[in-house]
């Protein structure tokens, strides 16, 4: 039985990373995949949980090798996701979760075409330029910067399988658990989960 691979993109800000992270609280039957990344690590990320931070020369010498199943820059950094750790997941009947930008979403869905891909809209760029000034941890410049950047990926939602608009927490997280749910119970999922049941179905009577 081999596991989904759901695929969640957003601009920064949107809150894709809060509603992962909720989600996986919520859902003990999914796993997120940890990105590497040349990114230096915010306040409070820690090594192995929110991404392998590595310095750049490592990076690219682990592109080289073919160690990614996808890999971008943003903002100036490099992303990357392991290929053979989320084959060995999924052939296991694991389900995945990767938290990618709209970049990477097109090559995973290039080597994974049955990934769901789902991608997270803030109400508005106003309320987007809000949020990431709420942060406090970027200048006017920086934020400015993001808000032109997120326009762009926006003009990308058109490639997902399923959109969320994050306006109240509560019900975006109900959206995403949905989307998952949904899913899970498609007919060639339930065909797969339940071999047995439906192979009685199928006997003559």
């Amino acid at each position: 039985m081999a596991g989904n691979l759901f695929i969640v993109a957003a601009p920064s800000g949107a809150g894709k990373t809060t509603l992962v992270k909720m989600l996986l609280e919520r859902d003990s039957s999914i796993r997120l995949s940890v990105s590497t990344t040349t990114r230096v690590p915010r306040p409070g990320e820690v090594n192995g949980r929110e991404y392998h931070f590595v310095d750049a020369p490592t990076f690219l010498a682990l592109r080289e090798q073919g160690e990614f199943l996808e890999s971008a820059e943003v903002h100036g950094n490099h992303y990357g996701t392991s290929r053979a750790w989320i084959e060995r997941q999924m052939a296991a009947g694991q389900d995945i979760l990767l938290e990618i930008d709209w970049q990477g979403a097109q090559q995973v869905r290039r080597l994974f075409p049955g990934s769901i891909g789902i991608f997270i809209l803030p109400p508005s760029l106003e309320e987007l330029e809000r949020r990431l000034r709420g942060r406090g941890q970027d200048s006017a410049e920086i934020i400015a910067r993001r808000v032109a950047a997120a326009l762009d990926e926006m003009r990308h939602v058109k490639e997902f399988d399923y959109v969320i608009i994050n306006n109240k927490l509560p019900e975006a997280i109900e959206d995403l658990q949905t989307v998952v749910r949904s899913v899970r119970l498609r007919t060639t999922s339930q065909l797969d989960r339940h071999r047995a049941l439906f192979a009685y179905l199928e006997q003559d009577t």
